[in-house]
């Protein structure tokens, strides 16, 4: 398919790229930027489309892909146009929509010791990008999003953690009853510790022994945690920290926690 004028199928693919609710209701995806275009091949996901602008130019690697995706929708697009789909400055070669299936409580597979990061209303796609990059890195076995925030599948949140976000098991929380009950029959099934964090916190990070199984509640950027959250938590931690400034990006902050989980599980 050629595409030289902002035709219908073009507005589907703008609408994947800015519209939360079309995602959701379609379950696909826009995936700007070389390495999350990688990852998601690695992961299996089914490519729906492929966007170009001119095969001639594009890299043997590209040409590959085209290749190993032959029933997939090739689009050739206008310079013009597939630069209005880019935020980069120098666009990649390649543009790529897929399909997502997006997991439920029950969906979740988790050890008999389970590491999992609960992020209460997350508020800056760059942050939420970097905490599941994070949570990739250090094995957290799934991070649980509740509250209205930002959609885990913006472009800007996969670009942000590399594509990490098609190997993370992630979960939209529909409500406070939901996670209250699933704390309940973790810490029943194998005990599970429940701590908050917050630049006050009164255990330390290094006094708490973070071990597994372990849920960690991260809070929204500038409110922190909910009143309704905190009373489910066992303690709330905090990272000691010295100079001016009196409290550390959510994305530092949740990385460190992160670290020392998986320091005492190595």
């Amino acid at each position: 398919m050629i595409i030289s004028v902002p035709n219908a199928e073009f507005q589907i693919i703008e609408s994947l790229k800015t519209n939360r609710t079309k995602r959701a209701k379609t379950h696909e995806i826009f995936i700007e930027g070389i390495e999350s275009i990688k990852q998601a091949l690695r992961a299996n996901l089914e490519i729906t489309r492929i966007i170009i602008t001119n095969f001639e130019t594009i890299s043997d690697w590209a040409k590959d892909v085209i290749k190993n995706n032959g029933g997939t929708k090739i689009i050739e697009m206008s310079a013009e146009l597939y630069n209005q789909l880019c935020d980069r400055n120098n666009p990649s070669e390649m543009l790529v929509t897929a399909r997502v299936d997006l997991l439920a409580l029950s969906d979740v597979k988790l050890p008999e010791k389970p590491f999992i990061l609960l992020f209460d209303r997350p508020g800056d796609m760059g942050n939420l990008g970097s905490i599941i990059r994070s949570a990739n890195a250090f094995n957290a076995d799934a991070l649980f999003i509740i509250g209205h925030g930002v959609d885990v599948y913006d472009p800007k949140v996969i670009r942000a953690s590399l594509g990490a976000i098609f190997f993370t098991q992630i979960v939209m929380l529909q409500s406070l009853n939901e996670i209250e009950e699933f704390i309940r029959q973790e810490k029943t099934k194998n005990g599970m510790k429940v701590l908050g964090t917050d630049s006050n916190g009164d255990i330390l990070i290094m006094n708490g022994e973070l071990r597994r199984p372990l849920m960690i509640v991260i809070g929204n950027e500038a409110k922190g945690m909910s009143l309704a959250l905190k009373g489910l938590c066992n303690g709330i931690i905090s990272i000691p920290i010295s100079g001016e400034v009196n409290s550390l990006n959510v994305a530092s902050a949740g990385s460190i926690f992160m670290w020392e989980v998986y320091k005492n599980s190595v």
